[in-house]
């Protein structure tokens, strides 16, 4: 070996090594007839990696790996997301550039020249994902744009549309005045802003001008839509007024005053101006109470023809105008700065346009009930639990799906309609109407919203609607892992879609992974400055630190970058690394096999089962951050700071039993590392004498309880060693096989020894009694962490042991 571990070098020659000898694909290494199945979410056809991704990764090739030493026939199944308005952003940019516009191209031309420009420069995540070491089947690679899965999205299309489920309808969308398309929620980025609340006075028609109801309104431009003001019915100050009429400003119109129990009483003066063509709670209102639905924005975002005068002008100086009308009569009673959120295109960061469009939808309400029983029946997990009681209560709640977008990249909608004014709706291009005959069809030019196509990659990526060998050997798959932004969006629609489409839940289990926050606690972001490129740590560190780290930090929900957490996983590689070196140069000629002889030979053994045992269980339960700890303690602690240094002495002197022991319990320790740090432990394992596989499809330990009662035997004298190492005290050890490993770990001739036992002894006492006395306050008790409360424990414990062994 080396002497010095170069993880870059070693690293991409395994992830060559791995995918060229086949490694990766599905079956590798199986042993057994289960399968494990994972598919990676889709990342955007135009993205890179970004450190959502890395964790995300990381986490489910622990478990792929995981599970193929365990014999099971895993598939990873890698693929890219067409990313509809994510890829049309990106080329129209590309065309501005060039001083054109799509519409310059025509539709076919445009989609011709996406197709190209991914070619040149789409899907690098899969060749990031390689750097990182992840173990996807690489061969298996899919594209939603791919014909066969277009062909299974048109085929899921028109089965929705043969339950009745698909229908057209006027509502209000998230409208992107720069890219002329609705939009998703998930594409909305909310942003802080400054405006002015005004409050303005709407007179009652029968009144003398003076009196009337006021509203609160941030976008004056939209007075020109108001179609009454709504009060809560219980509200004591507007008790008179409802049933009246009041006039809206600028267009002078009359319109009542209603009353509506949605109506916040504590926001502005308590009345809402009702404006259904522009906010989504109006457009309830005004349907509940059957009131028109005028829009004065347009799809530009500028004032419409209904805007009257004002029609071409931007917001902001229709605003103006209406402003300067109602101050000439003195309406405006107030104006305040007022910070709120405002919905922004997340691509091109424009103003979002709530606006009433005809648009193309699923209802939802059938499709939802499988997946709301599935989830309630725990045959679906989440975790953690807290999500579980989201993704239900977001299914109860869920709301019809727009599913039509107004792009030219995507899906295009299956449907055609004659002059009659008939759909026919099928998954091959119609000859004819299939209600009239008619030759004359025209095909609607919506394109899909990206997550319809998306909700169908657990099934759709193996081959359905055929039923292919795949499909019936890979479906219903294991785990899903993602994001908790996307528990709507995706995991919940692949659960309804699953069930629709193969009568049977995709997944069992769902992970909603930590969110990665930047080093100071704001979200990474490129245009904040906050966002970090996993390809930096990656080559500064090591694929295998980046892992660690990332895994070591996701023990909750929210989560900051840690630098010193992939340093952490350096140092690991490192001290692995040099405790092979130590057991390789001191093992000529000897083959691995179990003949412990002594006492740290069967603690060792002991330690690794237990190990074995604790990542088995935290893995189980989606812990990686736990499973981090374990190997850790066991890598630096157990194997490396006490065992290779208590059988040094056995090594050096050629102990040929010490030495075949060593180099079975490093085999056992590299294959516990391996689903986390694959490279260096595979680097190690190619290293090793008698060698007949790859670790990565190497078997994983097996429970081995013969040692188990050895577990403890350490504890005096890692109890000793710690006195030691702190005051200078030696405690009396009870064997001879204590005291030569303490004297072989410790080495206390090379220490100045105090002695000082008195003091020491005092100072335990001490710390017992000021334990004590912290564990006896029930308000401490009752009102710290509980991790706190555990932590006082168990040092209160320590100390008395402590002090037991130095006879105090």
């Amino acid at each position: 070996m080396e002497s010095r571990y170069e993880p870059g070098t070693v690293e991409r020659r395994w992830q060559g090594t791995w995918e060229a000898e086949g490694l990766y694909a599905a079956g590798a290494g199986a042993r057994r007839d289960d399968t494990y199945v994972i598919c990676v979410p889709p990342p955007n056809v135009t993205g890179a990696l970004h450190l959502g991704h890395a964790l995300n990764g990381s986490l489910q090739d622990v478990l792929i790996r995981w599970h193929r030493m365990r014999g099971f026939d895993t598939l990873w199944q890698p693929g890219y997301d067409h990313a509809g308005i994510s890829t049309q952003n990106v080329v129209e940019k590309a065309l501005a550039a060039e001083g054109l516009t799509r519409h310059d191209l025509g539709r076919e031309a445009f989609v011709e020249r996406t197709w190209e420009w991914l070619e040149r420069t789409g899907r690098t995540i899969m060749g990031q994902y390689r750097r990182l070491g992840a173990s996807l089947d690489y061969t298996r690679e899919r594209f939603a744009m791919d014909d066969e899965y277009v062909r299974a999205v048109m085929t899921f299309f028109v089965r929705l549309w043969g339950h009745g489920w698909i229908y057209r309808a006027n509502r209000i969308v998230n409208w992107c005045p720069f890219h002329q398309t609705a939009i998703s929620d998930l594409e909305v980025e909310h942003a802080e802003m400054d405006d002015t609340l005004f409050t303005i006075r709407y007179p009652f028609v029968d009144g003398d001008g003076r009196d009337g109801v006021s509203v609160a309104t941030v976008r004056p431009a939209t007075i020109l839509a108001d179609v009454a003001v709504a009060v809560h019915p219980d509200d004591p100050r507007y008790r008179d007024a409802i049933g009246r009429e009041v006039i809206v400003p600028y267009t002078e119109l009359h319109v009542p005053v209603i009353a509506d129990e949605r109506i916040d009483r504590e926001f502005g003066t308590g009345a809402l101006k009702v404006t259904p063509g522009h906010d989504p709670l109006d457009l309830d209102i005004g349907r509940a109470h059957g009131l028109p639905e005028p829009m004065v924005v347009a799809w530009d975002g500028r004032m419409s023809e209904a805007a009257g005068d004002l029609a071409g002008l931007t917001q902001e100086e229709a605003s103006e105008r209406v402003l300067a009308w109602a101050d000439e009569r003195s309406l405006v009673e107030k104006r305040e700065p007022y910070r709120h959120s405002v919905g922004t295109c997340a691509r091109c960061h424009s103003r979002i346009e709530p606006l009433i469009s005809l648009q193309w939808w699923c209802a939802m309400s059938e499709p939802a009930a499988p997946a709301i029983a599935a989830l309630k029946e725990r045959r679906v997990r989440y975790h953690p639990e807290s999500q579980h009681r989201f993704a239900i209560t977001s299914l109860e709640e869920t709301p019809d799906w727009c599913i039509s977008r107004q792009l030219w990249w995507g899906h295009q909608l299956p449907i055609w309609t004659c002059p009659d004014g008939h759909h026919t709706v099928q998954v091959d291009v119609p000859t004819a109407c299939g209600e009239c005959g008619s030759g004359d069809l025209e095909r609607e030019t919506d394109v899909l919203d990206t997550w319809f196509s998306s909700a169908l990659w657990p099934y759709a990526t193996l081959g359905w609607p055929d039923d292919t060998p795949e499909l019936a050997r890979y479906y219903p798959g294991d785990v899903n892992s993602t994001a908790r932004e996307i528990i709507r969006l995706w995991v919940n629609r692949m659960i309804w879609t699953g069930l629709e489409a193969m009568g049977e839940i995709p997944f069992t289990d769902s992970i909603i992974h930590s969110t990665v926050l930047a080093v100071d606690g704001r979200r990474m972001s490129k245009s904040l400055g906050t966002g970090i490129d996993p390809m930096e740590p990656i080559e500064e560190y090591g694929a295998d630190a980046t892992r660690y780290g990332l895994l070591k930090i996701s023990s909750t929900q929210d989560v900051r970058f840690s630098y010193g957490a992939i340093e952490e996983g350096r140092k690991l590689a490192i001290k692995l690394w040099n405790v092979a070196r130590l057991i390789l140069q001191n093992t000529d000629g000897v083959l691995p096999a179990l003949e412990p002889r002594a006492l740290e030979e069967r603690w060792i053994l002991a330690r690794l089962d237990a190990a074995r045992a604790e990542l088995e269980d935290s893995w189980a339960r989606f812990d990686f951050s736990d499973a981090t700890a374990t190997l850790y303690h066991v890598v630096f602690d157990d194997f490396c700071d006490w065992y290779a240094e208590a059988i040094k002495p056995r090594l050096y002197d050629r102990d040929e039993a010490a030495a075949a022991t060593a180099l079975a319990a490093l085999e056992q320790l590299l294959a516990l590392l391996h689903p986390v740090m694959p490279h260096v432990t595979e680097e190690i394992w190619s290293q090793l004498p008698d060698r007949a596989a790859r670790l990565i499809v190497s078997p994983w330990p097996s429970a081995d309880e013969r040692f188990a009662s050895d577990a403890g035997a350490l504890a005096r004298v890692q109890e000793a060693a710690q006195i030691f190492r702190r005051s200078g005290v030696q405690v009396e050890l009870g064997s001879d096989d204590e005291r030569r490993i303490f004297a072989a770990v410790v080495r206390p001739e090379k220490a100045p020894a105090t002695d000082n036992r008195a003091a020491e002894i005092e100072r335990l006492r001490k710390e017992v009694a000021r334990g004590e006395s912290m564990l006896a306050n029930e308000r401490f008790v009752g009102n710290a962490p509980a991790e706190v409360v555990a932590a006082e424990r168990e040092k209160l414990e320590r100390y008395r042991s402590e002090l037991a062994a130095l006879g105090g």
